[in-house]
């Protein structure tokens, strides 16, 4: 089974070299054969010469398109370059390479795409902040009224998807608020999706991509592109 772990990076100067060789080295210890790509999402720091000093495979994109387009152009690559099994995993540290296991797992039990949940059992410490979990909760709700399945870990970027979700989402994936509304998009097209346990960090450095003072903005915007996504027909 060929698996490729998408990295995107924005501004990730300070992390993005220990999240590759973590990978690295767990592959060693492990005798797992993860592939990983970073796609680096126009940064302006020094992101770039890092990956390219330490050779690590990577994409330049030429502007910042931002994570929905970054992850896109991984599952592009995952696609063209015949990958089983796609997981965005994130550049800043958070993610935990031991879980890669465990999404695999399930996708094996016959899901199309399988979330990294930090709410379904108490593995993780970090869970975030408590009003960005309120808000969490309340996208959650909206996603089972529009499906009918309850996910917890709503806004979660660590996933694993299958092939048949590695082409769809390498031609269509949401630029606006990815992971709920693609796990939404997933859902109404029939695509089984389930969550795993899994144990995240804190950020180990620079600044997330959702401020505190966007939290109510970034939530009220969500809820209203599921109304529009959980309405649409699909075939």
């Amino acid at each position: 089974m060929k698996i490729l772990l998408i990295i995107p990076a924005y501004n990730e100067e300070a992390n993005i070299l220990n999240t590759y060789n973590t990978i690295m080295e767990y592959n060693k210890k492990n005798k797992t054969n993860y592939d990983a790509i970073v796609i680096n999402d126009g940064s302006i720091d020094n992101t770039k010469e890092i990956l390219k000093k330490n050779k690590i495979p990577h994409i330049n994109l030429i502007n910042n398109l931002g994570i929905g387009g970054a992850v896109q152009t991984g599952y592009k690559y995952a696609f063209e370059n015949d990958y089983d099994v796609a997981v965005q995993y994130d550049g800043d540290g958070q993610h935990d390479v031991r879980y890669v296991k465990d999404l695999v797992a399930n996708l094996e039990k016959g899901y199309d795409m399988v979330i990294g949940s930090r709410f379904i059992e108490e593995k993780s410490d970090f869970k975030s902040t408590k009003m960005r979990r309120v808000g969490i909760n309340i996208i959650s709700f909206f996603i089972k009224l529009f499906t009918g399945k309850k996910i917890y870990d709503t806004t979660s970027g660590f996933r694993a998807c299958n092939r048949n979700l590695i082409e769809k989402f390498s031609i269509s994936y949401p630029t606006e608020y990815p992971e709920p509304i693609s796990t939404v998009e997933a859902l109404k097209m029939n695509y089984k999706v389930s969550e795993v346990a899994v144990e995240m960090n804190e950020r180990q450095a620079g600044k997330s991509s959702i401020h505190s003072w966007k939290n109510i903005y970034y939530m009220i915007n969500v809820i209203l592109s599921i109304l529009v996504v959980g309405t649409r027909r699909y075939k």
